[in-house]
């Protein structure tokens, strides 16, 4: 468990589905069933990772290993870490939460071997984008009508030393 003086950082347990649930439907407009946050869990737990205030859940990552094409160089296949969803309540942005939860994920998917860790984001999400580049993220390429609602997103990369 990572302590700071405003808050933690410890694993996802299945207790805590139906928290991270309401904050993924208050928080983001892309909505998964609780088979899909399960399913992700049980890939790389270890990268799934909640920040707590007073054992209030403040916000989650979730992050799944996968075999596939570099998203850096196209031909190459790789082991590489996909950032599947991070969502921080309103009243907690901007504290370093966000940041704290993609560098704790980015070390326990370091340690699975992952050599490229990546995400969507939206075009129009500065503040994530920004938070994202802090990170050392490149964007590698934009994809149309990504999200369910037809916004645009970018992939956004980094290497990672394994």
């Amino acid at each position: 468990m990572v302590t700071t003086a405003k808050f933690e950082l410890r694993r996802f347990q299945s207790e805590d589905l139906p928290t991270i649930m309401e904050i993924n439907r208050t928080c983001l407009p892309e909505n998964y069933n609780s088979y899909f946050f399960m399913e992700v869990h049980q890939n790389c737990p270890e990268a799934f990772l909640l920040a707590t205030v007073r054992n209030r859940i403040i916000g989650y990552i979730m992050c799944r290993i996968e075999h596939g094409f570099s998203e850096i160089s196209r031909f190459k296949m790789v082991k590489k870490a996909h950032l599947v969803s991070l969502a921080v309540v309103p009243e907690y942005r901007r504290l370093g939460v966000a940041n704290a939860l993609v560098t704790q994920a980015t070390d326990a998917v370091t340690r699975h071997g992952a050599k490229e860790f990546y995400l969507e984001v939206r075009i129009t999400n500065e503040p994530g984008i920004e938070l994202y580049r802090r990170l050392d993220f490149s964007i590698v390429r934009r994809v149309s009508y990504y999200y369910h609602d037809g916004a645009d997103a970018y992939v956004m990369c980094k290497k990672l030393n394994a």
